[in-house]
Parts: structure tokens; sequence; C-alpha cells
């Protein structure tokens, strides 16, 4: 049924998108302020005491809600595993600006993505930072965003509801994830807290997106990528070990340049390989995710096929 699931939650999304900014995460971004408001007496404890109410809450009410359809009727699961799959995993909440950014440079329009890129990307003086930005500058932010924004909105979740079958395992996940940015630009207590936890869910989610890269991919650039980001010390860095991963799939240099200078600066230093992207690179990395997003379907469905034979 999962399988099923899921694949129904992906083509709902594909004919109606969920956008990024929409009323569930407003709801549990408000909750969050007024629970940190409620317990934040300046430790760190008072950081786990928030995180495990909040996400506790909606873990357990989840198990509850699927406790009770089962109670009801199959259609009621499946409905339920729908609905929690479609709030949890998706393109579209984040293809839109990508997509954007494609047809502006295809328009000759560098202004134009210089500025919907600063949008998406939500940094702190974002415009000023890509005011004088290069097509290859442009399209090297916007692939390393894509890349992160689909773990972090496809796999990560996914990763999590075929680990841990049913609908509690992507809610923890994406909660996890709001809760790590939306406290961790704020109070220490409940930034620490939630950045550390977030990291320990992510870990294994993180290295099998990086593997998926690989296997669709470049296969030997992205293994030599990975373990030079390993070997200078940020393989437990998100943005290092995805960027690594999927610039050498794509043989592409998508890190940052300062990242590159630091992984060549090792005493067994990776030079990156790969070319600057143009705009042509945007379309190699949106077939990347997709052959990367049938890999996993793929495997799910042969876990679902042999589950189901064996019983």
């Amino acid at each position: 049924m999962g399988f099923v699931a899921l694949v129904f939650a992906l083509l709902i999304e594909q004919g109606r998108p969920l956008p990024e900014r929409n009323w569930i995460h407003h709801t549990i971004a408000n909750a969050a302020d007024a629970l940190m408001r409620a317990t934040n007496a300046g430790e760190r404890q008072n950081g786990v005491f928030g995180w495990v109410i909040l996400i506790g809450g909606l873990c357990g009410s989840l198990v509850l809600a699927q406790w009770l359809a089962e109670q009801l009727h199959p259609v009621a699961v499946f409905c339920l595993h729908v609905a929690v799959l479609y709030f949890t995993v998706g393109f579209r909440q984040f293809s839109h600006a990508f997509t954007e950014v494609q047809l502006a440079l295809a328009a000759a329009d560098l202004p134009g993505a210089r500025r919907i890129l600063a949008e998406w990307i939500h940094r702190d003086a974002a415009q000023g930072q890509f005011a004088d930005a290069s097509v290859a500058e442009v399209c090297r932010a916007a692939i390393a965003h894509a890349l992160l924004a689909s773990h972090r909105h496809v796999f990560g979740p996914l990763i999590w509801y075929v680990a841990f079958p049913g609908v509690a395992g992507p809610v923890l996940y994406r909660v996890a994830d709001m809760l790590a940015r939306h406290w961790g630009g704020g109070d220490e207590a409940y930034g620490w807290c939630a950045r550390t936890v977030f990291r320990w869910l992510d870990w294994l989610p993180l290295r099998m997106t990086a593997v998926g890269f690989a296997v669709v991919g470049n296969f030997e650039d992205a293994v030599y990528a990975w373990r030079g980001a390993v070997a200078a010390g940020t393989g437990d860095d998100a943005r290092a070990l995805l960027l690594a991963s999927g610039g050498g799939a794509l043989g592409l240099r998508i890190a940052d340049p300062a990242l590159e200078a630091r992984w060549a600066s090792h005493e067994q230093g990776y030079e990156p390989a790969g070319t600057e992207p143009g705009p042509e690179g945007l379309r190699s990395a949106v077939g990347l995710v997709w052959r990367s997003v049938v890999l996993w379907i793929a495997l799910f469905a042969m876990l679902s096929a042999a589950n189901w034979l064996g019983r």
C-alpha cells in the first residue's frame, strides 16, 4: 500500500502543487514560536523539552490517526498515507523557482535570473550577493540549491518513509528540518537542540541521497569528490557532501569556491573536476534528480513486492 500511496501523492502534487509557504507549514511555525515563548527559560534542556513536545505531539497524533484508520477500513489508511506524503514529499515546493531561473537564462535575462535566485534562496542581503553574478555563478548557485532542496523535500522524507513504514517517519523528518531552520537562527538553546537532532535524523538519508546521485550519474567522479570532502573534514556537512556527490555526478563544479579551496588545500586534497555550469547544466541537474527519484521508487517497489510475496 505504501508504494501505491507514494505514487498517488506524487501525481496529485504534480497536478496541484503545494506552495512553499502553505497553511500547514505556517501553522507549525506559529506553534513552534508559541511553544518557545511558553517554555523558554534560557537553558538547553528547555529546547529539548520544546522539541519533544512539538514533534512528539505531531507524530503521536498521526500514529493514533493511523490506528483509528486501521479500525475503520484499509481505504482510510490509504487516504491518510496519501495526505501525509502529499504534505511531506514533493518537487513543486521548490521546482517553480528553479524553472523560472532556467526560463530567464534561456531568454538572456540575466538580471531577472539573479533576482529570482536571490528571492528563492532567502539569504540575508541575497540581492546584493547576486547583484553582479555571472551566468556561471547563477547556474552554480541554482543547481546547488536545487540539489539541497530536492534532498530536504523529496529524498529525505522518502527514505524515512521507506525505512520506517507509516505516516510518522516522513513527518518526523520534515518537521525536524523545519525546526532546525526556524529555530536555528534564533534562540541558541532551541536552535542547538533542533540542529543537533536533525543532524542525527539526516545522517543516513543524506548519505543515501548522495549514493543515489552517484549511482544515476558519473559514479567514479562522484565517489572521488565524496572522498575529497570526507578527507578535508567536511563529510558531516550536509551541504558539502551533497554538492561534492552531486557535482561529481553531473561533471560540474557547483560547490562554493571557498569550499573547493578547502578541499584542494588538504594534504590528501581533492582537485575539483568538471566544468563551470551553464544553462545546459540546469537541465542536467533536473535529469539527475528525476533519475534518482526513479531509482528510489523502483527500490521501494521491489521492497514492497518482496514483502507482499513473503506473506
